[in-house]
């Protein structure tokens, strides 16, 4: 009997061992998937995809639509203040958009959230881009890009044939230093 119980112990410790392990991989697996954005689909509008019309005021009361997206690369990003992994992107970003070409004209970023949650984020985004605030994700710029989750960082340029704005760049390595032009 004593020997049953010993058996029926290890058996249990070794199941629960086994457990812990398998979780522990599928969750580095997950973070490896949801990091390079392969598993999930388009989370916005994709590389040659053209952005929808819209028109909204930036924070500072300057109007933006995608007319101004035509005259040359805007790099557009949308991030959100409840939002873990925009929260650790924002750092690197702000020092990559301060060194895009062009400078803030060029730099286009969308905070979606609640005007408390969402003050924060703003006011770190605003020296280095056009900074629009929206409340949800299905509001006018948003949704001229089909966002769906957060971050989401693009380079959009005029299409050659027609002039419109289209996704030129997607996941954008902020590590990597803009090249010089």
């Amino acid at each position: 009997m004593v020997a049953a119980l010993v058996f029926v112990g290890a058996l249990c410790a070794l199941n629960l061992v086994l457990s812990v392990g398998m979780i522990k991989r599928l969750r580095d697996q997950a973070e490896i998937l949801n990091r390079n954005g392969r598993s999930d689909p388009a989370v916005a509008v994709t590389m040659g995809d053209e952005i929808g019309e819209f028109s909204a005021l930036a924070e500072d009361a300057a109007p933006v639509d995608d007319e101004s997206l035509r005259h040359g690369d805007t790099l557009v990003a949308f991030f959100s203040p409840t939002c873990r992994p925009c929260q650790e992107k924002l750092p690197k970003f702000v020092d990559f958009a301060a060194s895009f070409p062009g400078g803030q004209d060029k730099v286009l970023t969308i905070v979606v959230g609640e005007p408390e949650a969402a003050a924060e984020m703003i006011e770190r985004l605003r020296p280095v881009a056009r900074v629009v605030h929206e409340t949800s994700n299905e509001d006018a710029v948003s949704s001229a890009f089909a966002v769906k989750a957060f971050p989401v960082v693009l380079v959009v340029s005029p299409s050659p044939e027609h002039g419109r704005p289209i996704v030129t760049a997607e996941e954008i390595d902020l590590d990597v230093p803009v090249p010089a032009r």
